[in-house]
């Protein structure tokens, strides 16, 4: 299965490399094997011949072997795994300890996550985003794969060390890490529980798998202050209610930065339901 605006990566083949991945660097003798607390990591990345950094937060209060829930994030563009966490007097950091989550945040090596949309390309201009795929690269191609697998990597290494409720599992970013959410959310939904993307409706009604989306609920957000995706969130948001998806929309009075501040309370508070 792949999407009309991602990479032809077979998403089986990716999940069964990034396994074999996390067991073969696995070292439960290792100092830092469920470590708890706010972590920066690295780990070999065969592929991209490169030794990539990713953070995890492992609340404080974990019993060390109770299954955690799990949120993963993936940052706007200009940005890196630690940017955001970061941001707000560690703000993200400290909602998923209250939460009780395991957070976890990839750098999405070098690319997108594996998704080509971006500005103008929202949903709703399909014009927009043929125009965009028209004008891809075998450089680009090269580096949206290893960004996809990048992501993959990472949670399936979070996954082969601690215990994961499986069934409680989210995804969420923003703008261009938004567009990720839906990308990978829909190529790879049988890890996920429910999706938030914020501020980034880089995803389209055609060449998208929405049926594995069909019950799985859906957390959209947007600022409403010089926001240029507002009209394709707003767009998305209708066409989804429409089709009878289990979306749930907010806007607040922010700008395309401003607005995450505002909403992360939202999205743990909205993971968190039954």
């Amino acid at each position: 299965m792949t999407i009309a605006f991602g990479t032809e990566l077979d998403p089986r083949t990716v999940v069964l490399e990034a396994r074999a991945l996390a067991g073969s660097v696995a070292d439960p003798s290792s100092p830092q094997w469920r470590a708890k607390g706010d972590q920066r990591r690295t780990y070999r990345f065969p592929a991209a011949g490169a030794d990539v950094p990713y953070r995890v937060c492992v609340p404080d209060r974990w019993d060390g072997t109770s299954e955690l829930p799990l949120v993963m994030f993936l940052h706007g563009a200009g940005n890196d795994e630690s940017s955001y966490l970061d941001q707000n007097n560690k703000q993200m950091v400290t909602l998923a300890d209250q939460h009780g989550v395991l957070l976890v945040s990839p750098l999405g090596y070098n690319g997108a996550y594996g998704n080509f949309l971006r500005l103008p390309a929202v949903f709703g201009q399909p014009e927009e985003a043929e125009k965009l795929l028209a004008m891809v690269t075998p450089d680009r191609v090269r580096d949206q794969e290893l960004s996809e697998k990048d992501v993959i990597n990472v949670l399936e290494l979070v996954l082969n060390e601690y215990p994961i409720d499986r069934g409680a599992m989210f995804l969420t970013g923003h703008s261009m890490g938004s567009g990720g959410t839906w990308y990978i959310g829909g190529k790879y939904a049988d890890y996920w529980t429910a999706l938030a993307p914020m501020s980034g409706p880089f995803v389209q009604e055609s060449g998208y798998p929405w049926d594995r989306l069909r019950d799985m609920p859906i957390f959209v957000t947007e600022g409403t202050r010089g926001t240029p995706s507002l009209t394709g969130s707003r767009e998305l948001r209708d066409w989804m209610t429409a089709g009878g998806y289990a979306i749930t929309y907010k806007e607040v009075d922010a700008d395309h930065a401003g607005m995450v501040p505002l909403v992360l309370p939202d999205v743990f508070d909205f993971f968190d339901r039954p």
